[in-house]
């Protein structure tokens, strides 16, 4: 299939503090295989606190690919990702172990699964001619010819998002075939790899709660020292990855712009939005298997994901 190798992949996902981290370094150490993580903000090396990213300790051993593989002023994308993520896969069967993906990036995973048009739809010229259009006539004639050329995508995409609104022109120009209908031919073409993807849940209030606790935690450890050396350091507040959950509210409070407090309570109440996010997202993946935690033991969440991934 493209080259890739023939395995059966497990995809361990979920929304943000329901407890796949602490899952999966279980299983891969009960499997000897190591975790391919599925995870868009841990991979940045500057980014720890605030991504949640398991420490070294907490990883007892088992190697974390995918994690700090990048800078944060350099550009990381699904592309690049499903590339890495192919390459780790490739490493681990080649090792006669069985890959672990795990993480709650919906998109990434998505990705990896279904793949995406990227190599035949981009073209730097198109792009830079785009860019040059919009800065001389500004975005809503560039909208415009994408309501009149693609209505479908249009309706998805907010008048403002200029990156969205040149990406899909760019794509058109390009192929000649709109994006909205390469999009549908992505999703209805054959998975990259046979795969079984578990999505783990909780009952609303106790991963409330976990997030909550989560967000104290990141206080405790040290977010607003983690943000203040990166920006003392010389790094953008503009820059994307700055602009993640945790980061972006950790910014206003050292710009005085909110207090502690309410920066706190801010970040709990974007996390458990971001949660509610990720599981819609997961919905949308008919193929998925979900399990709810709560109630159960370790062992017996343990025992249920081995059922479900059929391994003894």
């Amino acid at each position: 299939m493209n080259g890739l190798p023939i395995c059966h992949l497990n995809i361990l996902a979920g929304p943000t503090g329901v407890g796949k981290t602490a899952l999966a370094i279980k299983l891969a150490r009960e499997w000897n295989t190591e975790i391919i993580s599925a995870d868009s903000m841990q991979v940045y090396h500057q980014l720890s606190i605030g991504t949640a990213k398991p420490t070294r300790e907490e990883c007892g051993g088992i190697p974390c690919r995918l994690i700090n593989c990048a800078d944060i002023d350099e550009h990381y994308d699904l592309a690049r990702f499903i590339r890495e993520a192919d390459e780790c896969i490739a490493r681990v069967v080649r090792e006669g172990k069985r890959p672990l993906v795990v993480g709650g990036t919906g998109l990434y995973i998505k990705g990896l699964l279904e793949g995406i048009f990227e190599a035949d739809s981009r073209s730097d010229e198109v792009r830079e001619e785009l860019r040059r259009r919009m800065k001389k006539e500004g975005l809503a004639p560039l909208y415009e010819e994408l309501q009149r050329i693609d209505s479908e995508a249009a309706t998805r995409i907010k008048p403002r998002d200029h990156q969205r609104i040149l990406r899909a022109l760019e794509v058109f120009l390009t192929t000649g075939i709109p994006i909205s209908q390469l999009q549908k031919e992505s999703r209805n073409s054959r998975p990259r790899y046979p795969h079984t993807l578990l999505v783990l849940t909780r009952n609303r209030g106790e991963l409330y709660d976990r997030i909550e606790a989560r967000v104290d935690e990141m206080f405790s450890a040290g977010l607003m020292e983690e943000v203040k050396s990166l920006l003392d350091a010389g790094y953008s507040p503009d820059l994307h990855p700055l602009k993640a959950l945790g980061y972006r509210e950790m910014i206003r409070a050292l710009s005085e712009e909110w207090t502690l407090e309410r920066t706190r309570e801010e970040m709990k109440k974007v996390t458990r939005r971001y949660a509610k996010r990720q599981l819609t997202w997961f919905r949308s993946m008919p193929q998925a298997h979900w399990l709810n935690i709560t109630g159960l033991s370790e062992g017996e969440i343990l025992r249920e994901i081995r059922q479900i991934f059929s391994f003894p």
